[in-house]
């Protein structure tokens, strides 16, 4: 499971989830991607579980990038545990996945691979995602299209 090597601080607040992703938003790497429509915490277990979905469906065919990581620690109490005493330990991590955030990545693939690939990832999340396309493919088939000879 991914987990930060070290952290500059132990234990973190909560924070808030609002607003939309300002980086991280478009597909960088691959030809196609699983976007955040949603926001939410995607633990490590999540990423792990969704990547492990995708290598399986892909059957070692192309290249998947995981674009996000789980570097906010998440304290628990012990269960029938009074109130007060300090601050939990860290129980897991988790990643802070806002509105428009790449997830996953994958490229080498055909497209209808990689959708159902994307897809059965997605029921591994917490949150809802979307397949999108890099725009670089899509503005060329646009161009292929316009290329037809006039008469």
């Amino acid at each position: 499971m991914l987990q930060p090597k070290r952290l500059k601080y132990r234990k973190t607040h909560r924070g808030k989830r609002r607003g939309e992703a300002s980086r991280g938003a478009t597909v960088a790497f691959g030809e196609f991607g699983l976007q955040a429509m949603a926001a939410g915490w995607v633990t490590s277990r999540q990423i792990e579980a969704a990547r492990r979905a995708i290598t399986h469906y892909i059957k070692r065919g192309g290249k998947v990038w995981i674009r996000v990581f789980p570097d906010k620690p998440v304290t628990g109490k012990p269960a029938e545990t009074r109130m007060g005493s300090g601050k939990g330990a860290v129980d897991h991590y988790v990643v802070v996945a806002r509105p428009g955030r790449i997830l996953f990545e994958v490229g080498g693939l055909k497209e209808d691979l990689a959708r159902e690939a994307m897809r059965l990832a997605g029921h591994k999340l917490p949150i809802a995602t979307r397949f999108v396309v890099r725009e670089e493919l899509g503005a060329l088939a646009g161009k292929e299209e316009d290329s037809e000879p006039q008469s």
